[in-house]
């Protein structure tokens, strides 16, 4: 295993160097998606419209981050299970996404679909919110903030401690 700074957006070369296990520290601009969020952007992209936000530039972080605390950032940001996100993987796939942070297993046939796309699936540890709270730069709502948790939110990440889960 070794450790691995990786500034978003990743390309496919820097994707195929990495191992199962390797220790990433992840850098840039990721966008948070909960089930909800992922049911409406693919109700979007079904209609063949486009997301405000490139899927290939970026990262989807399986996260609702907690309300932040009077001069905090953002609150706890603890992953949440991916294997809910799994129905919606393919259509997000196709829709050119490389990058994918959550917890858990993934389907047998979405880790062949990650794989077959070419695209990188990290693992963020459970249960340590308030540390990776700590790799947060800013964080901001961005889309249907009436979802509260289940919003889409822009974050900067700056060295946010994951492991590679599928490559």
């Amino acid at each position: 295993m070794k450790e691995i700074r990786l500034i978003l957006p990743i390309y496919s070369e820097e994707i195929s160097a990495l191992n199962l296990n390797d220790k990433v520290l992840l850098s840039g601009t990721v966008y948070t998606a909960r089930d909800e969020a992922h049911k409406r952007m693919i109700a979007i992209l079904k209609k063949g419209e486009t997301l405000p936000f490139d899927l290939a530039e970026t990262a989807i972080f399986y996260c609702g981050p907690s309300p932040a605390a009077p001069g905090k950032i953002c609150g706890a940001i603890g992953p949440t299970t991916s294997s809910r996100m799994d129905p919606y993987t393919p259509d997000m796939l196709k829709a050119g996404l490389k990058v994918m942070i959550g917890k858990g297993d993934r389907s047998v046939e979405t880790q062949q679909e990650i794989k077959a796309a070419g695209a990188l699936y990290l693992i963020a540890i459970g249960g340590i919110s308030a540390v990776l709270s700590q790799s947060i730069v800013s964080c901001e709502t961005f889309l249907w903030e009436h979802l509260g948790a289940e919003a889409v939110y822009k974050m900067e990440l700056k060295d946010f401690p994951c492991y590679v889960g599928i490559v």
